[in-house]
């Protein structure tokens, strides 16, 4: 259950933007005999992008990673905004803001670590999966009950779409 002024930040949400590793992933890399890298996706996060979708709430990945997998299972899900190998997550951020027309506090972001902090200290809602090694710097509106890649970012939108009665 979340407070009445998370609610409130909650129901002002058009885009949700989320890292990858670390939340929809168990911040594991799986390495085959071939170097190819391999990671575990929960379906639960993949379904959360479909309830976002279907509200009209669009998802984007900014993840510091340029990897492979992830390009496919974006791919998969249909999502549109997707940035891999991002060294400047608040850049990508911005643009974001610019196509999107929006302002911050219609932005929800999903983060695990470090390399979040400055996207979380401007979006309107933040959120991290009880997995972080990072809650005391990134300071979350919500540390999630899930872990990362245990179905964290669907916890988080199916946060989001309860604040809307969605």
């Amino acid at each position: 259950m979340i407070s009445l002024a998370l609610k409130e930040k909650a129901r002002k949400i058009k885009l949700v933007v989320t890292d990858i590793d670390g939340v929809w992933t168990d911040a594991k890399m799986y390495y085959t005999a071939d170097g190819e890298v391999m990671k575990a996706f929960s379906t639960y996060d993949g379904m959360a992008t479909y309830l976002l979708h279907k509200v009209g709430i669009p998802t984007a990945i900014v993840t510091g990673e340029n990897s492979a997998p992830v390009a496919a299972r974006a791919k998969k899900l249909k999502l549109e905004d997707v940035f891999l190998g991002v060294k400047d997550k608040l850049k990508v951020l911005e643009s974001l803001l610019d196509k999107y027309d929006l302002q911050p506090d219609q932005v929800a972001y999903i983060g695990d670590d470090i390399n979040d902090y400055a996207v979380m200290q401007v979006a309107g809602l933040t959120a991290s999966p009880a997995s972080t090694p990072a809650f005391h710097i990134l300071k979350p509106d919500i540390l999630l009950d899930r872990v990362g890649g245990d179905g964290a970012f669907r916890e988080f939108a199916d946060l989001i779409l309860a604040a809307r009665d969605q």
